[in-house]
């Protein structure tokens, strides 16, 4: 870490040598001047840290001075230095914008200690502006793929939301990147710089879980040989995200519903109380509103929780959306990998984007994964897509035909969806093997060429592209 730049603005030479000496034994870089001007020149043009300005300076009024920095350099610590010892002057000087005063005359334990106070805070300050910086890049709602109006619609939510602490509930199938839109609204809050803790509830037995939450004292259970701290004392100020909140035991929901609305909990086995200012973003994948009707999930609860609704709704119901996460997938692979492929062709493009992707945005990332680490070529295209998946048509509940002949229409339409895209491949696999030569390809197909070419004419496949 480079040593902090100290700035004394001061017009008795004994302060400024003296000011110097002191704190270049403590490792700081420390340049003196000796009017106001040459000061608020210093702090215009230079890149200090902190700079230690005397309020009587003789050409300019050291009140000028300070409200130049604040407003024209913020990032500039100024510590003002006061040899009437005025409190008046002093606490003017904190309300212009100053980090500290010091009171002459002053000694060089004093000297050190309130810069070293100003640099430590503009240190922090700056460390919770660059990890913003790199949660919004992470977690931006720019590197959240997608503009479908349902997604634009979220993106709308999460930047009214986010700023606030109210509780929100994400709900929508598996996959859909509930977690990531959670730490999307984190990114985007006063919290940003604070903890974001995940807990899955459906990974832990109810007793294991309630310890993981609220902590426990030595001796709660067998086994427990020292305090433990809770996840909610360990997201305090930040973000708690609760995933799976449907698996929630009767019990945790009462404990959760007393936390939601006191801010405090019991960890297990103690008699006493702790505060928590953690935030609560939960989430779904099944329906809360059913589940209270049921009496499997507190209603009181689940009104605490839905204070801010956010519905991720899943792939199927965005499909213009596929083709820019499997291009977004695509690249993000290959340069894991390292690989160079250029794209998909339109046939393979079609197929993920007729697809239903029963595990959503979590599948179709797997999938990509996979094409990307099994590829040999720059190009991924339908033979090579249904060489490697396994796309299995999933008939929904009232999707079941009622007569004999619906049934008959959807086994005509699943044979011939099905059987098109095989025999697409077909041509595609002959045309490859023979360099692009038609009459070749359908020999060793054992066709007669002009059937062979009626296909590729039904299904617009061309030989050029896989001539050599």
């Amino acid at each position: 870490m480079e040593p902090a730049r100290i700035l004394i603005i001061d017009d008795e030479p004994a302060i400024c040598s003296g000011c110097k000496i002191a704190l270049s034994e403590k490792g700081y870089l420390v340049d003196t001047v000796m009017n106001g001007k040459a000061g608020m020149d210093a702090i215009l043009t230079g890149s200090y840290d902190v700079a230690m300005l005397d309020m009587k300076l003789p050409d300019i009024d050291g009140m000028e001075v300070l409200r130049t920095a604040r407003r024209e350099r913020p990032d500039v610590y100024v510590t003002v230095m006061t040899g009437y010892s005025s409190v008046q002057n002093a606490v003017e000087a904190l309300k212009l914008g100053a980090f500290d005063y010091l009171a002459k005359p002053f000694g060089d334990d004093e000297l050190v200690l309130a810069v070293g106070q100003a640099v430590e805070k503009k240190r922090l300050v700056e460390e919770n502006l660059s990890l913003r910086r790199e949660l919004l890049g992470r977690f931006g709602l720019d590197n959240i793929v997608g503009e479908n109006l349902h997604i634009a619609r979220i993106f709308e939510q999460i930047e009214k939301v986010a700023p606030t602490d109210s509780t929100v509930l994400i709900y929508g199938e598996s996959g859909t990147g509930k977690e990531l839109f959670a730490r999307s609204i984190q990114a985007h809050s006063n919290r940003a710089a604070r903890q974001f803790v995940a807990v899955d509830c459906s990974t832990l037995s109810p007793s294991l879980l309630e310890s993981e939450l609220f902590g426990h004292i030595k001796g709660a259970f067998t086994g427990a040989i020292q305090d433990k701290q809770g996840i909610f004392e360990v997201a305090d100020g930040g973000t708690l995200f609760l995933d799976d909140v449907a698996n929630l035991s009767m019990d945790i929901q009462a404990k959760l519903l007393r936390v939601l609305e006191t801010h405090d909990y019991k960890p297990v086995g103690a008699s006493y109380f702790k505060k928590t200012s953690a935030r609560i973003i939960a989430a779904t994948n099944k329906d809360l509103k059913s589940m209270v009707d049921e009496g499997s999930f507190r209603e009181d609860l689940f009104y605490r929780l839905s204070v801010f609704p956010v519905y991720l709704p899943p792939l199927r119901e965005r499909k213009d959306d596929i083709p820019r996460l499997a291009y977004h997938f695509l690249r993000y692979f290959c340069r894991k990998t390292g690989k160079r492929i250029e794209g998909f062709t339109n046939d393979a493009l079609e197929t993920l984007i007729n697809y239903d992707w029963p595990g959503n945005v979590r599948e179709l990332k797997n999938v990509i994964e996979r094409l990307v680490i099994m590829s040999d070529s720059n190009t991924l295209d339908l033979l090579y897509l249904l060489d490697h998946l396994q796309m299995k048509h999933r008939l929904k509940g009232d999707a079941i035909p009622e007569t004999l002949e619906d049934l008959r229409a959807l086994k005509k339409h699943l044979f011939e969806e099905s059987f098109s895209q095989i025999q697409k491949a077909f041509l595609i696999k002959a045309l490859r093997a023979c360099d692009g030569n038609v009459a070749r390809a359908a020999q060793r197909v054992g066709m007669k060429r002009p059937n062979f070419h009626a296909l590729m004419k039904k299904y617009h496949v061309t030989n050029e592209s896989f001539k050599t």
